[in-house]
This record gives structure tokens, sequence and C-alpha cells, in this order.
């Protein structure tokens, strides 16, 4: 393989200073990705209205589902080809990138057709308002069916994330992002096609965005490390197994997180379409600012992954620690800014009186959730970047069933605290996982584990 100018050495120079440059176009990225979505919800609120809010706040839940379980397997091939790179084994690139593109592409057709066709027991099950319904399965059916295009996105984020790209990802989503704003707008606003618009306008930036990607890096395949050839799309046993046995618990981990979502919203949506849009708006502004903020967790991972490949633990451990300062940094300002601009949040996307006024209690109940968030960016990324998925996994779990689902039915249900104590118990969900990951790191035991670039 030639040398591959869109990679990163990592294992030496000033950590601060890579961090904090390879994280801001992730932060960047995510936020626009983010945007993507919230346009949707934005747009949507002003034209259709509180049901169509709701509709589109229950609908991206299901298809945020089947992204993440996408991304688990993505997150893999990701830390494969970093680990490798910090090895210096650019040679097993060419096999993993092609194996990684085949058996995504064949994965998100199949669960794009298991959504479409189970989506009235899914819609029946989430418990959506009457008023809601079917604008959430129209909603559905068009995001399910453009589900390749959400995959392929993320697949080649990913594999650039793994070779130390932070910018090209940034360039894909802003190009997404700008086609998503100019049709929501003509298709919802001009056009009057309500949360159909919205939906088609999310598939067309999304199938722009990937099919753009793949010609620029076709373009650019010699710097970018993966020759396109046909054979190169052959699927590898070898690395279809480490990425299987990589992306199967990281896809189960997002999997569990977002079907607690569900499961939450379902005991909201018991208390009408008033709180269900008051929630679907509140956790797309918590989304914002917690997957801004995963940027430095994006930009932690393949550093820690790559010095753990080059045998360089201390260094790795030096990432870890960065990341946490810069995220507590990130955070602080966030939470100032929800407690003193929290409501002109929720005025973007409802001008209802209802909304605006059930607000306030989802963001004193929504605060707990912050700290656990700065924990996670530091020892979440150590763990996916040493590839311990098993352990990411099993906190996953706790986070999303045992607590995400158990305190939301504890404080909302048992205790009768009603809208407050859902989002209370959605809240407090993440330090099953934050605190655990964090003593694990301190621990030391994971230096007993074999290295995953040793094996390939």
């Amino acid at each position: 393989m030639a040398n591959n100018r869109l990679s990163k050495n990592f294992t030496e120079g000033n950590i601060a200073r890579q961090l904090f440059f390879f994280m801001l176009p992730f932060m960047f990225s995510n936020a626009l990705q983010v945007l993507y979505s919230t346009i949707d919800m934005i747009i949507v609120g002003k034209y259709v209205g509180t049901s169509g809010l709701s509709a589109v706040s229950q609908s991206s839940q299901i298809v945020n589902f089947a992204t993440m379980v996408c991304l688990g397997f993505s997150n893999a091939g990701q830390v494969l080809i970093s680990q490798a790179l910090g090895a210096g084994k650019k040679k097993e690139m060419n096999n993993i990138i092609g194996t990684l593109f085949s058996s995504l592409m064949i994965f998100s057709v199949i669960l794009s057709v298991i959504i479409l066709i189970i989506r009235t027991w899914i819609l029946d099950v989430m418990n959506i308002p009457v008023e809601a319904y079917d604008k959430a399965m129209e909603y559905l059916i068009i995001c399910a069916a453009g589900l390749i295009f959400t995959a392929g996105y993320n697949m080649v984020s990913a594999v650039l994330r793994g070779m130390g790209d932070s910018k090209r990802p940034l360039l894909f989503i802003a190009i997404a992002s700008v086609v998503n704003l100019v049709l929501d707008i003509l298709f919802t606003g001009v056009f009057g096609w309500g949360v159909a618009g919205a939906a088609w306008a999310t598939i067309i930036g999304q199938a722009v965005s990937f099919l753009f990607s793949i010609y620029y890096l076709y373009n650019n395949r010699i710097e970018f490390g993966f020759d396109f050839r046909k054979e190169s799309f052959v699927i590898n046993k070898k690395y279809l197994k480490l990425i299987g046995a990589l992306g199967t618990p990281m896809a189960i981990q997002s999997g569990f997180i977002n079907i607690s979502m569900l499961f939450v919203n379902s005991m909201i949506n018991g208390l009408g379409n008033v709180a269900t849009a008051t929630f679907g708006v509140g956790v797309r502004i918590d989304d914002i600012i917690n997957k801004i903020c995963m940027g430095i967790q994006y930009a932690a991972v393949p550093m820690i992954s790559q010095n753990i490949g080059a045998k360089n633990v201390d260094r790795a451990k030096k990432v870890v620690y960065t990341a946490w300062i810069f995220a507590a940094i990130f955070t602080v300002i966030c939470m100032i800014l929800y407690i003193f601009f929290g409501k002109e949040m929720f005025m973007l996307f409802s001008d209802d009186s209802d909304v605006l006024g059930m607000s306030g209690e989802f963001i004193s109940a929504i605060l707990w959730m912050f700290p656990a968030f700065v924990i996670m960016r530091g020892s979440g990324a150590f763990i996916q970047g040493i590839g311990n998925v098993k352990l990411s996994m099993t906190l996953a779990i706790l986070d999303g069933v045992a607590l995400r689902i158990g305190l939301s039915w504890l404080f909302g249900i048992v205790l009768g605290w009603g809208f407050y104590g859902f989002v209370l118990g959605y809240g407090l969900a993440p330090y099953g996982f934050g605190i655990p990951s964090m003593i694990y790191f301190f621990s030391g035991v994971w230096k007993k584990r074999k290295v995953l670039a040793d094996e390939l």
C-alpha cells in the first residue's frame, strides 16, 4: 500500500494539541449531524404542529436504533484500522476496509427490510398518540427505506476516523446538512408535504452525502489506502470474524440504549401528546449537546487505539486524562447555557405554550446527566480503544435496561413523580456506564488483555 497521507500518527507529539485539533472537526461534524435531524423537527414543528413534532421524535428513535446498530460494526472496523496503523500493519487495511464496506451494506439492507416488515408492530408497542400515528408511520417508512445511505455515510466516517482523518467527515456531513435544509424548506414548507417531506429531505441529503464521499475517496484512492478494485470488496473471512466479534457487542450496546429509549418514550406517551412533544424536543436538545461533546470521544478512540497498538500504554492513559479535561470544560459551558437559556432553546422547536410550560421540568431533571457524560468521554473512549467490547456492552445494558428503564419506571410510576420522574430516571442512567468504566480504567486490570493488532 502506498504511503497514506490521509492517516495521522498519534504515537508521538503533544497530546493536548493533537486531541484539541483532531476533536474540533468531529465536534463540528457531530453538531451538523444532529442539526441534520434537528432541522426536521424545527420545520415540522412550525409547519405541521405538535402532532408532527411528536411523530418525528418518535419515529426518529426507531431509525436511530437501526443507525446505531450499523454504527457498532463501523466502529469495530475503526478500532481495527487504528490498531493496525499503530502497529505499522498498513497492508492489512485494504482487506479490512473492503470487508467492512461489503458486509455493512448487506447488513443495512437486511435491517431495513426487517423494520419495514414489522413497522406496525413497532409503532403499536411504542404507544404512539393517535393524532401522531399516521405521520409517524410515514416518516418511519421513508427513513427505513433509505437506511443504506445512513449506514454508508457512518461507515465511511468511521474508517476515516480510524485513520486519523477528522476533516473529510465534516465535509461530507456539511453537504448532507445543506441539502437537507434546502429540501426541508421546499418539501415541507413550500410543497406542504408535511412529515413525509421532512423524511424525504433527510434521506436525499444522506444519499447525496454518501455518494459524494464514495466519489471523493475513489478519486483519492491512493491517499485513502483502498484501491476500490472489485476483488477488494470480496469479504475476507478472517476480518469479517474480527469485525463481527468486535461489532456485535458494540451493536448490542447501541441497540439496548435505543431500545430503552423506546420504553421510556412509551411510558411518557401515556401522559399525552404535550408530554411526548416536550420530551422529544428536550431529548433533541440534549442530543445536540451530547453529540458535540462526543466529538472528544471520537477523537480520543483512534489516538488510544494507535498507542495501544504501538504498545505505548502510558501515552494512551494520558489521552484519557486530556479527554476528561476537555469534556469537563465543554460540559460546564453547556450546563450554564441550559440553565439560563433552556426555555429559549425549546422555543426554537415549538411555540406551543403547553410544551414551553413543561420544558422547565425537563431541564431541571436532565441536568443530572451531564457529569456522567464527562466521565464517559474519557474512560468510555479507553474501553472502546483497547477493544474491550464485552465490558462496554455489559455497561451499556446496565445503563440502558437496568437503569434507564428501571429508574424511569421507579421515579415516574412507582413514586408518582410523573414527567419529572421519567426524565430524571433517563438522566441518571448513564452513571451506570460512567462510574464502572472509570473504576475499570484506574484498576489497571486491562493491562492483561491481548492487543488486537497482534491478531491482524
